[in-house]
């Protein structure tokens, strides 16, 4: 396991308050800047933490409509050719591929329903796409997290299932 109890609270903290600098870290888990540094160093080289940047809300920015579009493609150039397609179009904020009936799964917003259906086709003209099925979220009671994980990290270490 990559993390151990002191990242687990480190990550937790700047979750939790993700402005705090190295020196207020060090300061509120009771040890030295140089730990906290060398701690978010090693997380960053082994990609648990992905970044550091602000969490923009979409809805803030004028696309209140999230949906998802699970998508089939035609599957002898492989993904490459439609997830380069899928990156040109702004209103696709996630992509991932997917077992099942479906080969990928879009998060996506728009502006309005009707702007859904510009995203949606325009993601239909992208070479590769066969069908696309969307679901439109209506709303979002349990955001993406990760301090949950964070905090069963001391659990894992200790061997409980």
């Amino acid at each position: 396991m990559t993390v151990d109890e002191l990242d687990a609270k480190l990550l937790s903290l700047l979750t939790s308050e993700p402005r705090l600098g190295v020196l207020e870290c060090s300061r509120r888990l009771g040890v030295a800047r140089g730990t906290v540094q060398a701690r978010l160093d090693r997380m960053i080289a082994r990609g648990v933490i992905t970044g550091f940047g602000p969490d923009v809300s979409p809805a803030a920015l004028g696309y209140g409509v999230t949906a998802f579009v699970t998508m089939e493609i035609r599957q002898v150039a492989g993904h490459d050719p439609v997830l380069h397609g899928l990156a040109r179009i702004p209103e696709v904020l996630e992509v991932h591929t997917i077992t099942g009936g479906s080969d990928l799964l879009c998060r996506v917003v728009a502006r309005s329903n009707p702007d859904l259906q510009r995203v949606i086709d325009r993601i239909v003209a992208v070479q590769g796409v066969l069908r696309t099925s969307s679901i439109i979220a209506l709303d979002n009671p349990v955001p993406y997290r990760v301090l949950p994980l964070v905090a069963d990290v001391p659990r894992h270490r200790a061997g409980r299932p």
